[in-house]
């Protein structure tokens, strides 16, 4: 019994994960384009922009404080240089997992 729950569980996810990967794709080609070096770049380089502006901010309110406690004010700009990088590299983390999972089309 319990090996034919394995056979019948494994059997199962793997219709799962055709399912999943067969709706992904149906569903990203439609708002996707296949994805080339060309357009993945601007997001690569936004993404490290933002990094940097959220760097630059943090060390420029380090030096202007002088290792003081910082100001309210100053908190929610870090605060949101922080968030806008955090949302563009969990965006394109996500964009590397379905190119990993092959949801996506590769151009060339």
């Amino acid at each position: 019994m319990p090996q034919d729950f394995e056979i019948r569980s494994q059997h199962f996810l793997k219709e799962m994960e055709q399912a999943i990967q067969l709706a992904n794709r149906e569903i990203l080609s439609q708002r996707l384009p296949p994805i080339t070096k060309e357009n993945l770049l601007p997001l690569v380089v936004s993404v490290a922009r933002l990094r940097s502006q959220y760097l630059a901010e943090a060390f420029r309110i380090a030096e202007a404080d002088a290792g003081e406690t910082p100001k309210e004010e100053e908190i929610k700009a870090l605060r949101f240089h922080r968030e806008m990088y955090e949302e563009a590299r969990l965006a394109f983390d996500a964009l590397i997992h379905v190119i990993d999972r092959g949801y996506v089309e590769l151009g060339e």
